[in-house]
């Protein structure tokens, strides 16, 4: 039986796992801390293969209404 990968399923936007240094620049980019990015479990379909850890941030790219993207962070949590 062939294993489903969620992550490839055209409907789920694209989910990259980011680096100490990326994950800091978003923070001071936006000036905030771990604690006020909206939050995804590391149990979550979409990024269980990554291999997340708790305090990792996840960068979401979805296809906006008008045709552009939108990017979206999360913080990854135990789950």
């Amino acid at each position: 039986m062939k294993k489903l990968e969620v992550s490839k399923h055209e409907l789920v936007p694209k989910h990259i796992l980011l680096g100490e240094e990326e994950r800091e620049e978003v923070l001071k980019k936006y000036g905030i801390t771990l604690r006020q990015l909206p939050r995804i479990l590391e149990t979550d379909p979409a990024i269980k293969d990554m291999t997340p850890k708790p305090g990792d941030v996840v960068q979401i790219t979805r296809k906006g209404p008008s045709g552009g993207e939108d990017t979206y962070y999360r913080v990854v949590i135990k789950g």
